[in-house]
């Protein structure tokens, strides 16, 4: 987790405890790499290129995440609606990480494949 993240996790305990107690509950969505206008626009692209550039996002996305599809503004705005909605009434304090696994680091099949190349350069194959 970088720094960032824990300060955001911290805070987001912090005002959940302190709001809890209110009957308001506080989450968070920790979103990925959805292809969306805001990377463009990010980078300095204008609003209609940005929109044009969502195509090849989802090029790259979908190639990089071990579930083979790109993320989509939808599936950000589900979790939001879940987390808003009365079936997660017994969440608070959470961050809810929407990223189609990407924080689960390297896909699964490039470790395997650098533990083979690992395993042949010490001769273990």
């Amino acid at each position: 987790m970088t720094r960032s993240g824990a300060i955001l996790n911290m805070l987001i305990h912090s005002v959940a405890m302190e709001l809890g107690e209110s009957g308001v509950r506080v989450n968070c969505i920790c979103a990925g790499g959805a292809a969306r206008p805001i990377f463009g626009k990010s980078m300095g692209l204008s609003a209609d290129w940005a929109d044009e550039v969502i195509a090849l996002m989802k090029g790259v996305f979908e190639n990089v995440q071990p579930i083979k599809r790109p993320g989509l503004p939808e599936d950000i705005a589900r979790a939001a609606l879940w987390l808003a909605s009365d079936e997660s009434g017994f969440v608070n304090g959470h961050a809810l990480v929407v990223d189609e696994g990407l924080i689960g680091g390297r896909l699964w099949s490039e470790v395997q494949q650098r533990r083979e190349m690992f395993r042949a350069t010490l001769s273990l194959t």
